[in-house]
This record gives C-alpha cells, structure tokens and sequence, in this order.
C-alpha cells in the first residue's frame, strides 16, 4: 500500500524499484541519542511510509516562532496568490535566488505545487531575503505530505524554528554568504589535499567553495539527499558541513589523478554530486561525513559569528539580496593582473597565497605597503610603514632566487607594548610559508596537532591572555577555538611565539628556533624549525636578502 498522497505527486516511473517498500512500520524510539544513532543508520530510509511519519513528527518537534503559518493558511492564501493561473507561468520568489526546483522524480502536478508552495511561503515570510536551499527542501517535503498544504506548513516550521542551538537553513544573504566563508575555513582544516587541489587548478578557489550548498540541495540524487535529510532533521545544520566536506573529499580521491582545468572545476564537481550514486553510496557518503574526528558544532557557531561579523563590517547586511549572480557580491580572490605588480612573486603565486588568508578578508584587495626597492633596505622604515595595517603579509626574496614568507594577523605597533625588548604577540592565525623553489604551508602547531592541549573554559578566555594581551569576552570576536591562543592550557609559550619585533631583527616563529629572523638592515636571515609552527627551513638556513616586501588587505569600498 502507497504512503498517503504518495501517488499524488510523485512519478512512479521514474523512481523505478525505489518505491518498494521494505522497511519497518513504526518508531518508538523517543531518546535524542538513540534517535540520532537510528538516522545515520537509515532505520526509517527503506520505508516511505514511516519516514513520512517520522518526518511529521520531527518537524512537528522544531521550536518555532509563537505564530506560524499552517496548513488553514495556505488553503486561504494559495487562490489569492497563484489566482487562476498556472504557478508554472509565475516567477519564483526572488530569495530562492532563481535557483533551479529540483525535480526529485515529482509529476507535473507536484512541480506546479512546489511552485506554488514557494510563492505562498515568500507571502508569509518576508523577512526571508536569500534562501536558495528552499526548493529543495519543498520537493522532498512533497513526496511525504498528504496534500500541499502539509508541505507548506512543514516548510513553515523549518523556516520559524527559533533554537539558536538549531539553525536549519540560510534564510539571508549575509548567513549563506559567511557559511561559504566558513566552509572555506573547514575544508582548509579538515580536508587540505582537497583544497590544495582545489587551489591548484582554480582561478578563483572561494568561488568553487561558494557552491557546496548547491551541492547539496539540487545536486545530489534523491536518494542520496533523502538520507541526509533524515540526519539533518535530528542533529541540525553541522550535519550539512559534513557532508558536503565528505563530498569533495571523495572527489578528490576520485580526480586528484587526472586533469583539471580553472575553468570547469565547478561544474566538475557538480556532475560528480550528481552521478554519486556510480562511486559512492549514501551509506558510505554518511560514514564519510561522520568520520571527520575534532569537528564540534561550537566551531562551527564561532566561526560563523566571525565570518559575519566581517562580512557587516564589509557592508553586507542581512536585507542584502541580489536577483542575478553578476549583481552579488560574492566572496572571491581580489588578485587582478592588471592591477597587480610585485618584484617578487607573480599574480598565480599571490592568488595562492590569498587562498591561505583567513576567508573574511579575501573580499580585500592586495595593497604594497613597503618594498625594500622602493623605500629602502630599513627596518624602521618597515615598521613604519606597515603601523596601522592589520593583518601584513611578508614577502621574502634571498639572493638564491628562493621565496617565502608569512602571514602576520596583527599589526605591528604591538611590539612598542614591550618598551623596546622584543616580545612575541600575535595570534594563531598567523602561518609561514615558502613559493620557491616548492610551494609549502606551516599553520600554527596547535591546529594540525590539537592534542597538544585542550580548550580552556570561557571563563578563563574571558581572562587576560598568557601574551598579555587583553581579550574580549564578545563570543563574536572569538575567530574558532583553533586560532586564538587564549584559548588552550598550552604546555609552554613556545607554542604562542608568532611574531615579534626591535630596532635590530624582526622574528616570525620561536620555540627551539626561529621560522624566520631578518635583521635590522633587511641584508641578511636566517630561518629553521620553531616549535610554533613546527617547519622545515623555508629556504636556505643562513640567507642573503635580495628583496622585501610587505602587503596590506585593502576593503574595495575605499578603493
């Protein structure tokens, strides 16, 4: 017997031997634990009928806004708005961003009520400015929903949950451009021979990145998809990340050995989510996604609150909302060629560089603030150059033809706070780095080997830092726990030494050594193995330097 309104709008054809019904009937299960246990297991995935019983249930359990549009509202709103005419002769709204509706094996008639589901819902929700993973959403809700306007309220729910703790869907423009950001952020730290490939062969790698939810919401097959959601709805929006970092995880194992062109890496990767099911099956997609170790929903929720307290500070607003791609700003790579003039790296290496820096100052332009060919070969006037600017880039060329360098997330006039001693400060965004003669990254030691310490309380990250520095106890200037160290018991300050700075020498790196130790006269260096960053030399030990340079991060508004 066929689930109740299953026949309505699904076209039986197309889902071909998925219609059997094969599952257990009922769900007594009422333990979060265990209920998260019986989703990754796909308990209700073989039986349409319970997970539309099980769907009913979970989204009847969503905290929700005191008022919230039901299924009588739709049956007074749908003729008003749809009228006599064919929803399919009517634009989407615009906050689903002209976001092709999936079609999930839906008949004509579910199409149309997607359509029109979607048009009441923008009637009843108009503080929903960008919300492209709606369609999606509606489609699956169609195939376990005994008429439209169950769907409609159902979509309702998850539009008007109110748990902070329980974010659902990107409902702005703001939230889905800095959970882009924040995708970049983890794929940088939970799948880097992804990324380096991602880097390598992309123009514009946060553009590539930009599309992971349309990986998810659009791309994947129904079958796939479904059993995500089923995941989704118990454990809420990490669940999303995961996946879509499992994805490009298997496709980079798939591709890494073949080529890749700049130009079609996006659309590689979406033919590959959308031919999944030849390589990957859901089980093995979720087994990916839940095998990702140190991967908390606090991490989530600090890198998120400081990706979109950048991007307000960028002028991104929550009403932003754009009806065509040319017209977004959307978060990209700011190296131009024609713009672009460094005697020490080319714009492909800068391009590189700029896929390391922290995702929410990629929208910034690269800005020379010293050259030691243009200002001189002083450290003074390094200094005085780069005050004020924050964060700097270090560029570094040895008479050898090597290249490397640093990135340095805070500015420089700290180093005045230790009356004239040198003294580390910084944070543990701050990395080094070398280009040539072969490309390598060294982030902070505590990222990659979280072992080393664990977070502290937010009580004592509310307390003054092992730096001496003052910290904030505003939870949205707290980038992630991996970055800051006034988050970690630290075994010693070696593993907190980023950068530091007197008349004399300029240091990037201590513990053991030092990453790089320029002199005061910009003539010569040095660099080795710091306990900071854990590196390999970055070029020859005891260097001669052929040329300096220091860039800033430009907003393009003041441009």
């Amino acid at each position: 017997m066929d689930p109740p309104g299953y026949n309505c709008f699904v076209d039986r054809d197309r889902m071909d031997a998925a219609v059997q019904d094969l599952g257990p009937k009922e769900l007594s299960c009422t333990e979060p634990q265990e209920l998260k246990q019986l989703a990754r297991q796909g308990y209700w995935a073989r039986s349409y009928a319970l997970r539309g019983k099980v769907y009913q249930r979970l989204i009847r359990d969503i905290p929700c806004r005191t008022v919230t549009p039901d299924a009588s509202v739709y049956s007074d709103i749908v003729g008003k708005i749809v009228g006599k005419h064919s929803s399919s002769s009517l634009p989407l709204p615009e906050f689903v961003d002209n976001t092709q509706v999936p079609s999930y094996c839906l008949n004509a008639r579910g199409e149309d009520a997607v359509r029109k589901i979607l048009l009441c819902i923008a009637n009843q929700f108009p503080d929903v400015s960008f919300c492209p993973a709606l369609p999606a959403v509606v489609a699956l809700l169609l195939h376990y929903s005994t008429d439209e306007a169950q769907c409609f309220e159902n979509a309702c729910r998850i539009l008007a949950c109110n748990d902070p703790s329980r974010k659902l869907v990107d409902q702005s423009f703001l939230a889905f451009e800095s959970s882009c950001m924040t995708f970049g952020d983890l794929v940088n730290k939970y799948c880097q021979a992804a990324h380096k490939l991602m880097v390598a062969v992309s123009e514009d790698v946060l553009q590539v990145y930009a599309d992971w939810q349309r990986w998810l919401f659009g791309e994947l097959p129904l079958g796939h998809f479904a059993r995500v959601f089923d995941v989704f709805l118990v454990e809420g929006y990490k669940v999303l990340y995961r996946v879509a970092l499992a994805i490009l995880k298997f496709f980079h194992k798939v591709r890494a050995g073949q080529p890749l062109e700049s130009d079609s890496v996006k659309q590689d990767i979406r033919t590959f989510v959308r031919d999944i099911a030849k390589t990957v099956s859901p089980e093995k997609l979720l087994e990916k996604a839940f095998a990702i170790r140190l991967f908390s929903r606090k991490e989530i929720q600090l890198l998120q609150m400081a990706n979109e307290k950048a991007l307000k500070q960028k002028g991104i607003t929550v009403k932003q909302k754009s009806v065509s791609l040319s017209k977004r700003q959307f978060v990209h790579l700011a190296v131009h060629a024609e713009n672009f003039h460094s005697e020490i790296v080319s714009v492909k290496e800068m391009r590189d560089i700029w896929s390391w820096v922290p995702e929410r100052f990629a929208l910034c332009q690269p800005l020379l603030l010293f050259s030691s060919l243009q200002h001189g070969y002083s450290l003074t006037r390094f200094y005085f150059q780069c005050e004020g600017h924050e964060p700097t880039l270090l560029l570094i060329k040895t008479t050898q033809k090597e290249v490397c360098g640093a990135y340095l997330s805070t500015d420089w006039s700290e180093r005045n706070k230790f009356g004239g001693k040198v003294g580390f400060f910084g944070t543990g965004e701050c990395f080094v780095f070398r280009l040539q003669p072969e490309v390598q990254r060294y982030e902070w030691v505590v990222i990659k080997h979280p072992e080393l310490t664990k977070p502290v309380s937010l009580e004592a990250a509310a307390a003054p830092s092992p730096l001496g520095r003052p910290t904030s106890s505003d939870p949205a200037d707290r980038l992630s726990p991996f970055l800051s160290a006034r988050h970690f018991n630290l075994p010693s300050k070696t593993e907190s030494m980023f950068m530091a700075g007197g008349n004399d020498c300029l240091i990037v790196g201590g513990g053991g050594g030092q990453a790089l130790y320029i002199d005061g006269d910009l003539n010569r260096g040095r660099t080795g193995h710091c306990d900071t960053f854990n590196n390999q030399p970055l070029c020859s030990e005891n260097f001669l330097i052929a040329a300096v340079e220091a860039w800033g991060f430009q907003d393009p508004d003041t441009q």
